[in-house]
């Protein structure tokens, strides 16, 4: 694994517990973790279950015992390890959004291809699709439960910004993070619309805008949170994106990302209404899904809150009791078991980094909507100038 911040805690528990909770048809050995910080590496890979430390991850893509390489590095050293990697015969596993820009998402993508032709798999980390109740919400929209998808509206609100003396890191410079809320939370609220309802976004209009412009410059972090540096920087990314998406069926739907919602610490929503019937998610409240069937009796017609702790319901058999819920870290586990299992099948496994592009595409079609007064941009269409 390349990289040890906060995503590195999440992967790390879920190649350590994934192999003990499911039945997977291959081993798993935690090797090498690899950051730039000697120390500092070599302590978070006693903590977290590593064999060994690194400090040079070209290095260890090229060492005949790595078969696997998970990459949760910031954003703009994606398509660099990731491309390496995959051109070494390693099967890869990259944190969302896929690339910080299209073109290095494009190359990576081209790079997957053709490792796939070689029986290398690679596979982008939206990891919210694994949570239980998600999944059994895009089952449910497969199935016909709420007839044609006639809007969505998707959301995800954080308000970890909202203290102007937070200190400016990495996920505030486009250079490190591509862009702000849009492609750190808002790529989860496009990847889970068209999960759950099987439809792509072709068009946006939208607008981004940064609240705070200046923080105070880094210290030391951890996680989503640090301590203060002399000197201030400019917050070069988005703090709130709005935009509407017209989707591949015709029908709209809304999405809001914001670090700035006060109150709100990790609310990714989302609700899906057909002609039949309506789903709603919000991650706040993780093991519940809620159904409205609209082909009830009016006299009993309301939403159903469905707790998804049933060994019916996806993933969930492998853990506890019905009424045993499950958490943030679950999804993680979940996301290893199907890379495993794909990879033992010889399939390409989901999200594929060509659906990890085509989100991309739909964060740099926002950028560009925001940059010419909210028109609305096609989704993959060449900047305007």
């Amino acid at each position: 694994m390349v990289g040890y911040g906060f995503m590195g805690a999440a992967h790390s528990q879920a190649w350590r517990t994934a192999p003990r909770v499911f039945d997977l048809p291959a081993d798993v050995e935690m090797s090498v973790l690899v950051g730039r910080n000697a120390d500092a590496v070599a302590d978070a890979a006693a903590k977290w279950g590593w064999a060994e430390s690194a400090t040079d991850w070209r290095e260890v893509i090229a060492r005949d015992d790595i078969d696997l390489v998970d990459i949760v590095t910031p954003g703009g050293s994606h398509a660099e390890i990731a491309i390496a990697a995959l051109e070494a015969g390693k099967h890869v596993l990259c944190e969302k959004p896929l690339a910080n820009a299209v073109d290095e998402a494009e190359t990576m993508t081209d790079a997957a291809d053709r490792a796939s032709a070689r029986g290398i798999r690679a596979m982008v980390g939206f990891t919210y699709r694994r949570v239980p109740a998600v999944t059994l919400m895009r089952d449910l929209i497969a199935e016909g439960r709420i007839g044609r998808v006639q809007q969505v509206r998707a959301s995800y609100r954080q308000d970890w910004l909202v203290d102007p003396a937070m200190p400016l890191g990495w996920r505030l410079q486009k250079e490190h993070a591509g862009s702000g809320a849009l492609g750190d939370i808002g790529a989860h609220a496009i990847d889970l619309a068209q999960f759950v309802t099987g439809l792509d976004v072709t068009a946006v209009s939208g607008v981004l805008e940064t609240i705070v412009g200046e923080r105070p410059l880094l210290g030391s972090g951890s996680g989503l949170s640090g301590t203060a540096a002399e000197g201030m920087g400019e917050v070069t990314v988005d703090d709130l994106a709005i935009f509407t998406g017209r989707l591949s069926s015709g029908a709209l739907a809304s999405f809001e990302a914001t670090r700035f919602a006060t109150g709100r610490k990790n609310a990714l929503a989302i609700e899906v209404s057909g002609d039949l019937g309506a789903l709603g998610f919000d991650f706040e409240d993780l093991n519940v899904l809620h159904y409205y069937d609209r082909t009830a009796p009016n006299a009993t017609q309301g939403f159903t809150r469905i707790v998804v702790t049933e060994a019916e319901h996806p993933y969930v058999a492998a853990w506890w009791p019905a009424g045993h819920m499950l958490g943030y870290e679950h999804g993680f586990s979940h996301q290893v078991k199907d890379l495993v299992e794909a990879i033992a099948e010889g399939a390409d496994p989901h999200p594929t980094f060509a659906e990890g592009l085509h989100v991309q595409r739909v964060l740099a079609a926002v950028e560009e909507s925001s940059a010419h007064d909210s028109r609305w941009v096609r989704v993959g269409a060449p900047a305007a100038d």
